[in-house]
Order: structure tokens, then sequence, then C-alpha cells
């Protein structure tokens, strides 16, 4: 009997001690997900259109200087490059190596924006006057830039307009600074900032003359939950522009992900509950309102929960969107 229990617990042992391998070796790897997105009445000039998405790093390392991501980005043939928040793991941390390693390794910055997570420092600064942190300048030296408003990439006679949605569905100049349902910045009240915000939110007036064929590409950190879409569209403080794609991160794919059952927490507060989302709402492609939306599981790990600090059948990935006619 005491052999059979002996076996019985060396078998536990060895069931555990492979599960944590697995997941070791599962939170380390890099995959690259790739996925077409088809575009109504888009020119020929921009069939084919590649962004690279990489989100939610969280300050992880990928080797030596970040040398294996360095490695897989610069393996891929894209167009553009974003990075779609959450790059380091609090408004208050200074490791700027762990992501100024990967942008002085990247080959191709021809075109790369990034917008703020929640977890990232802080965007602006202060002296009184308003000018960028020290993070974004480091970042912008380095060649990618914070996507403020509205940059445009043109290819021939095609325009493909990116823009921060933040500020695109401020619907007059005099609400700007009040935003709802997300993590502002302790400086958003602030009088130097709004009016630094108010001109930026000028340059949008862009999107109200675009031509039909011209695409625009929302970037956010956040997802766009589908009742905050119809909150956006039902209030006079913002408006619905006509995004032809949303590009988001945020959720991490849920982190936590069960076998059959899909992700067990998102954060999210426009959602009733957080806990088991839809599946189709997590990460991937959806659509809502005639509005595409695609949400990477990101690259890093929340540590909400220090002991938690993983990634649960949830490998870490970098996203590739090709756009098609």
């Amino acid at each position: 009997m005491r052999k059979i229990g002996g076996k019985i617990l060396l078998g536990v042992l060895l069931g555990i001690f492979i599960f944590i391998g697995y997941i070791i070796w599962d939170n380390n790897r890099i995959t690259v997900t790739e996925k077409d997105i088809a575009i109504n009445n888009m020119p020929k000039e921009l069939d084919g259109f590649r962004i690279l998405q990489v989100s939610d790093l969280q300050e992880k390392e990928f080797g030596n200087n970040q040398k294996r991501l360095i490695d897989a980005i610069n393996e891929i043939d894209y167009d553009a490059i974003v990075f779609t928040g959450d790059i380091l793991d609090s408004t208050e941390s200074t490791n700027y190596k762990s992501f100024y390693s990967i942008i002085d390794g990247i080959t191709d910055k021809q075109n790369a924006w990034y917008v703020p997570g929640n977890d990232d420092p802080y965007s602006y600064q202060f002296t009184p006057g308003i000018e960028k942190s020290e993070f974004v300048k480091g970042m912008e030296e380095r060649g990618v830039e914070l996507l403020e408003s509205v940059e445009t990439v043109k290819l021939e006679e095609a325009n493909i307009h990116f823009v921060n949605f933040e500020l695109s569905i401020i619907s007059s100049p005099e609400y700007v600074g009040s935003s709802e349902g997300i993590v502002t910045p302790p400086y958003h009240s602030n009088e130097n900032y709004l009016t630094y915000q108010k001109q930026l939110w000028q340059e949008m007036k862009i999107l109200n003359d675009i031509k039909e064929a011209d695409v625009v590409i929302a970037l956010n950190h956040y997802p766009v939950a589908d009742n905050r879409i119809d909150f956006i569209q039902n209030n006079e403080k913002t408006i619905w522009r006509d995004y032809d794609l949303i590009m988001a991160g945020h959720y991490h794919g849920g982190q936590f992900r069960l076998p059959f059952v899909g992700a067990v927490f998102v954060p999210e507060p426009w959602n009733t509950s957080s806990f088991f989302p839809s599946n189709d709402r997590v990460k991937g492609l959806w659509e809502y309102k005639q509005t595409k939306q695609y949400v990477s599981a990101g690259l890093g790990s929340s540590d909400a929960l220090s002991f938690l600090k993983f990634r649960l059948f949830n490998p870490p990935e970098i996203n590739l969107v090709t756009l098609k006619r």
C-alpha cells in the first residue's frame, strides 16, 4: 500500500513539475498571429497594407536586451508598426530600457506610433508649461512617435489615416477632457493640458473631409465594448466616426485561459461582469454596428496580484494585420 501511495505522490509531483515547466516555456515564447481584414471600398494601392501590432509588454524581457523579440519583429515585412499601450508596468516605472532596447533594435520605423496604456508613464509633464514626458521624449528620439491626433500614410493617391481614438470621439473642443469610462491621467483637468488637447483636436477636422476611399485606423489601448459604442453614439459630447478598423490591447486575451472555456476574466468596466466574458469579445477580430475591431492578446502579464503574474494557456503574441480589398 505504501508503494502505491508513493507512486501516486511521485506522479503528482512529476505532473506539477511538468506543468510548471510548460507555463515557463509558454510564457517565454513569441507567437506571430496573422489576420487578413477586409476593408470596404479600399483603393487598390492599399491592398495588402500590413500593420504589425505590439501590445502590453508590461516590461517583460524576451532574451538579453529583448533580442528574441527584436529578431521576431525584424523577420516580418510590414508597412507600419503600432504599440498599443501598457509597454511598461507602472505609471511610476523608470525601466525605460525594456522598451527602448526594442526600438533601438527595430530596423523599420518609417511608420511607427504609440498610444499609452493605463500602466505606462504619463505622456506629459509640466514645468509649468506643458511638454512631453521624459519617457515619450526618449521614445521619439529613437523613432517611435506618440500618436496625439492624426497621422497619414500616403501611397500614390490613397491615404490611410492613423488616429488617436480617445481624442477622435470628442464632438467639440469644449468637451476635451471629459472622457468617461476610462482611466485618465491626474493632469486631465490641467488648463495647459486642456489647451494643448484642444489644439490637437483641431487636427481631427481632416477626418471631416476625407475621401470615401480613404482608410481610417483608430489606435487605442482599451478595446471599445459594445455598450461603450452605444454610449458614444448617443452622447452629445462624443461623436462616432467612420472607422474602418480599431486596434487595441489591454485584455491580455484574458491572461488566464482554460481549455474549452476561454478567458476567465478581463478588466472591462463597461461590462456588468468581467468574469467569463464572451470569447468573441476578448481577442482577435470582431464587428459591432459595422465597425471592425482587432484586439491583441499582447506579450506580458499583469501584476495586480504579484503571485499570479503569468499567463495560462495563453502564449505571448505580436499581431500582423493585413488589409484586404
